[in-house]
C-alpha cells in the first residue's frame, strides 16, 4: 500500500500560490477576485499568482505548457508553502503525462481544489504518496457569506494537527452565490443520508466521480485497495443525472481491487439533479458489490456549499449504526 507524505501544516505569514490548472483566472470578475484575495489575506496569508493563471483560449483555460510550468513552479519555490487552484473546469487530466512528480515528491504542500481538480490531485497522490486536498476553490474565497463552515474545515485540515470529526452543515445552498451575494437561497440541512451501516478505517480516493473515472486505465489511477471513497457528482448530465451517475459507480465497481474497498461516502446533490432518496437507494441496491458496505451520503462536499476540506491520500474513520461517526484521522 502507499506510504503516504503529509505536507507541512499552513501558518500565519505563509505564502499560497494560486495557479488555474484548469479554467483561467480571467474568468473571475475583478470583484470577485479582489474579495478572494483579500479573505485570504484576512487569515494571515500572502497570496502570490502563477505567471500563466490569466492566459485564456477558446476553453477559457491556457496551453498544457503554461498550466505545467506554474504548477512545477510553485512546487519549487521555497517561499510556497501551499497551492490553490483558481476553479474547476474540464481539462486538468491533459497535464497528467507532462508533470514531473520527482520535482513533486521532493517539495511537498499542500495542493487543494475540487472539481475538475480531482483528476490532478489523486494522480499526483498516486503517483508520489503525497497527500492532496479537496477543499476550497481561490474562488470560492470570495464568498462574502456563509462562509464559516467552509473556513472551519479548512482550519481543521489544513491548518490544525488534530484528528477531527466531520458534521453536518445547519444550512446549504446551491445558488450562484457570485452573481448575488446579498440574496442567498438557504436551506435547512437534514444531515448525513445513511445508505448501509458498517464500522470501516481506510484511505480516502475520489471527489468528483465522473473527473475520478477519467483515471480508468491509466498509470494516474490510485489503488483503492483498502479505501474509502468519497464521491459527488454535478448537475452538468441535467435531465439524465440518475443513469450518468449510475453507471458511472458501476464503471468504479468493475475497477481492479473494488472487492477491497472498505466503504463510501457520497456528497451533497444539486437540486437540478433531481436525485432523490428513492433513487439513490435504488442504485445502490440493484450492485452486489456494495451490499456489505457502509455508505452514507449528503455529506458537505460537492458542487454545492458550504464545503469540508478533506485530505485525498489520508486516513478516515467510519462508523454507521443509528448514527453517524466520520472522523478524519490522518491528513
Amino acid at each position: 500500500m502507499y506510504t503516504m507524505i503529509v505536507p507541512p501544516k499552513l501558518k500565519r505569514g505563509d505564502e499560497i500560490r494560486i495557479i488555474a490548472p484548469a479554467r483561467s483566472l480571467s474568468l473571475l470578475s475583478e470583484e470577485l477576485a479582489k474579495l478572494a484575495k483579500e479573505n485570504f489575506e484576512k487569515q494571515g496569508f500572502k497570496i502570490t499568482f502563477s505567471e500563466n493563471c490569466k492566459e485564456k483560449d477558446v476553453f477559457i483555460s491556457s496551453s498544457i505548457k503554461s498550466r505545467v510550468n506554474d504548477l512545477h513552479k510553485a512546487f519549487s519555490d521555497k517561499s510556497v508553502k501551499a497551492i490553490f487552484t483558481v476553479i474547476g473546469g474540464f481539462n486538468s487530466n491533459q497535464l497528467l503525462k507532462y508533470i514531473d512528480y520527482n520535482l513533486i515528491k521532493k517539495n511537498p504542500k499542500i495542493l487543494c481544489g475540487y472539481s475538475d481538480i480531482t483528476a490532478l490531485a489523486n494522480a499526483i497522490t498516486a503517483k508520489t504518496g503525497l497527500v492532496t486536498y479537496s477543499g476550497l476553490h481561490f474562488s470560492t474565497w470570495g464568498m462574502k457569506k456563509e462562509f464559516e463552515y467552509n473556513l472551519e474545515y479548512f482550519r481543521k485540515c489544513l491548518i490544525e494537527e488534530d484528528e477531527f470529526e466531520v458534521k453536518p452543515s445547519k444550512t446549504w445552498s446551491d445558488d450562484a452565490w457570485y452573481k448575488d451575494q446579498e440574496n442567498r437561497n438557504l436551506g435547512k440541512n437534514e444531515g448525513f443520508i445513511i445508505l448501509n451501516k458498517g464500522n470501516v478505517e481506510g484511505t480516502i480516493f475520489g471527489g468528483n466521480l465522473c473527473t475520478f473515472n477519467l483515471l480508468q486505465g491509466t498509470e494516474f489511477i490510485p489503488n483503492i485497495s483498502n479505501s474509502i471513497l468519497f464521491l459527488e457528482d454535478d448537475d452538468m448530465a441535467g435531465d439524465y443525472f440518475g443513469v450518468e451517475f449510475d453507471r458511472n459507480i458501476q464503471s468504479l465497481i468493475h475497477q481492479p481491487n473494488f472487492e477491497k474497498v472498505k466503504g463510501i461516502v457520497i456528497g451533497r446533490f444539486q437540486k437540478k439533479t433531481d436525485m432523490n432518496l428513492e433513487k439513490l437507494k435504488y442504485i445502490i441496491k440493484t450492485k452486489q458489490e456494495l451490499k456489505n458496505l457502509p455508505i452514507i451520503a449528503n455529506v458537505d462536499f460537492g458542487h454545492t456549499n458550504p464545503l469540508i476540506t478533506f485530505p485525498i491520500g489520508g486516513t478516515v474513520s467510519l462508523k454507521v449504526d443509528k448514527k453517524v461517526e466520520l472522523k478524519i484521522l490522518k491528513h
